[in-house]
């Protein structure tokens, strides 16, 4: 793709902004970059930009998209379509699709559903763990009285299960 700016050499910058909620984007050349003030915070870089930014095993080479190497899906097909290529692509885009996994579902870790015809005791169970991980945050974010009212929370349903 040309520079929108110049329209004579290979555009390799990609600025997106929003100005009066409207997205507004470009694609410039370094030179029109620059010239634009978005200078690069990567000049003068020696060293391994995978490692650098801690992206692992994505294929980074200049002026292409950032692929997986089992599929060849970029991170915007992936998040164009909301289809992951394969089971490969979660760990070469995990910073990227981690945030949206979470903001969707609500963590990374799969729970399954729990139907009417399951125990008490597994769905109490099930509820403890969900209590746990909120009482650890608690404690980390050092919200001390919500952390004791779980503790409690917890210790009673425990009671109740063991008394079954």
């Amino acid at each position: 793709m040309l520079c929108q700016n110049c329209n004579k050499r290979q555009a390799n910058t990609h600025i997106k902004k929003i100005v009066n909620n409207k997205l507004e984007e470009k694609y410039l050349c370094n030179e029109c970059a620059e010239n634009m003030g978005y200078k690069g915070f990567l000049s003068g870089f020696a060293g391994d930009f995978n490692s650098f930014f801690g992206l692992g095993d994505m294929k980074i080479l200049s002026n292409e998209t950032v692929r997986c190497e089992c599929c060849g899906s970029s991170y915007d097909e992936i998040a164009r379509t909301g289809k992951v290529g394969c089971a490969n692509c979660y760990k070469v885009f995990n910073k990227k699709i981690t945030p949206s996994i979470i903001r969707i579902h609500g963590n990374t870790t799969h729970t399954g559903k729990i139907t009417s015809s399951v125990s008490p005791s597994i769905k109490a169970k099930n509820t403890i763990e969900q209590l746990k991980k909120e009482l650890s945050r608690a404690i980390e974010e050092q919200e001390f009285e919500k952390a004791a009212e779980l503790r409690d929370k917890i210790k009673s349903m425990e009671g109740e299960i063991n008394n079954e």
